[in-house]
C-alpha cells in the first residue's frame, strides 16, 4: 500500500504510467471500446468510470504542452452523445491541471488507429457512448 495514491490504480497501471515517456499516449476506453483488438498493452479497470480514473491519474500524469494532450472520438453522423461526458472530464481534469485545453475530437477510425500506436489501452467500466479519451504524456519540468 502506498500513501497518497488512489487505491483504484492497480500496480500494473502504476507501472505503465511510470514507464511512459514524453509523447506516449494512454487510451481510456469505454466499456464498448475494442481494446483487445487495438492495444499493444491492454490493462483493465472494470467497474471504474473514466471520470473516477481521471481523478486518480491526473495528479500523477504530466500533460504534453507541445502537442494536444487530450483527444476524444468524434461522433459518427446520426449518433448522439451526452455533452456531460466532456464536461465531467474537464471538470475533473481542471481540478488538477487548470490550464489543460479542451479535448480535440478525431474521426472514429482515426481514433482506432491512434489507439493501435498508443503506449497502452486501459479498458474501463464507463458506459456512456463516445466517452473514449486519449491522454498524451508530457514532461515534469
Amino acid at each position: 500500500m502506498l500513501k497518497g495514491i488512489s487505491p483504484i490504480l492497480s500496480p500494473e497501471l502504476l507501472k505503465v504510467l511510470a514507464e511512459m515517456g514524453h509523447g506516449d499516449e494512454l487510451v481510456l476506453g469505454d466499456s464498448n471500446f475494442p481494446g483487445a483488438t487495438h492495444a499493444k498493452r491492454l490493462l483493465r479497470a472494470d467497474g471504474h468510470s473514466i471520470t473516477s480514473l481521471l481523478e486518480a491519474i491526473v495528479p500523477l500524469f504530466p500533460f504534453d504542452t507541445y502537442a494536444q494532450p487530450l483527444i476524444m472520438m468524434d461522433v459518427v453522423a446520426g449518433d448522439t452523445i451526452d455533452p456531460a461526458v466532456e464536461a465531467d472530464y474537464m471538470r475533473m481534469i481542471h481540478r488538477f491541471e487548470p490550464a489543460a485545453p479542451a479535448p480535440v475530437r478525431i474521426e472514429k477510425f482515426a481514433f482506432y488507429d491512434r489507439a493501435k500506436s498508443a503506449f497502452a489501452v486501459l479498458m474501463t467500466g464507463e458506459t456512456r457512448i463516445y466517452s473514449n479519451l486519449i491522454l498524451k504524456k508530457g514532461i515534469i519540468a
